[in-house]
């Protein structure tokens, strides 16, 4: 039997803050309000979200100020009942985070963000059957505005990556690889490229993660239609009580 105070319903709609919450009552974070919405067990890992696009959105929620979260509020809807089992679009997201942020993000996350960068685009070659390897477009624009930090990420991931691996050791190896990026190196690079907008200097970083989470929903959507959303009247509510900013 699900535990009743950590199911109940509010008696409004709660604010969006930072962290966990036991209740309702408390507050939520953006994943916990999907997860009422959803009408699914109180959780900030609910079922009804791609697991990675809901780290962005629990990351996206914890690194924005308390003015910026409430516009945050008005997404919340769009992930519900979001998914999508190719594992190319883990590494989609992950490329779209690191692209973004790589270029705004200070000297010190440069080259790890520009690692996650290239050893992300060397999946995703890899799960789409190339053998070229070229960096994405985006990938090279944002490569292009940090020279230093692309070149050191350069010569650090000659010999990794699935293509490294498999000219070494074998396909075999190369697909090891690749369930290590998708198990770890994707979230990993998602919360790294999150911490990297909210520390930047000379950027809107609520704006910037705000956008950032809306092309995640919309790069999902694209793959996958949702397949289930919040009853219309939640919907409703949740868009006004959190652009009003209380409960």
């Amino acid at each position: 039997m699900l535990d009743d105070a950590r199911t109940a319903a509010p008696t409004s709609m709660p604010v969006l803050s930072r962290g966990r919450h036991r209740t309702p009552r408390t507050g939520a974070c953006f994943m916990e309000m999907a997860s009422y919405l959803a009408g699914e067990r109180w959780s900030d890992h609910p079922a009804c979200t791609h697991p990675l696009l809901a780290r962005l959105a629990r990351d996206v929620n914890d690194r924005t100020s308390d003015t910026g979260r409430a516009r945050l509020g008005r997404l919340v809807p769009s992930v519900v009942g979001l998914h999508d089992d190719d594992p190319a679009t883990d590494v989609r997201l992950a490329l779209l985070c690191t692209a973004a942020a790589l270029p705004v993000s200070s000297m010190e996350r440069q080259h790890a963000l520009a690692v996650a960068l290239l050893a992300g685009e060397d999946v995703l070659a890899h799960l789409e059957g190339r053998s070229d390897g070229e960096p994405s477009e985006a990938a090279r624009a944002a490569l292009a505005r940090v020279p230093g930090a692309a070149a050191w990420a350069r010569r650090f991931t000659e010999t990794t990556g699935p293509r490294a691996r498999a000219g070494h050791r074998g396909r075999g190896a190369a697909d090891r690889w690749v369930r290590g990026y998708l198990r770890h190196g994707a979230p990993s690079a998602v919360s790294l490229s999150v911490a990297g907008v909210a520390g930047a200097c000379g950027v809107d970083a609520d704006a910037v993660l705000h956008d950032l989470l809306v092309d995640a929903v919309a790069l999902v959507r694209g793959h996958r239609a949702p397949t289930a959303a919040p009853a219309p009247e939640l919907w409703a509510e949740a868009c006004r009580l959190s652009a009003a900013g209380r409960r």
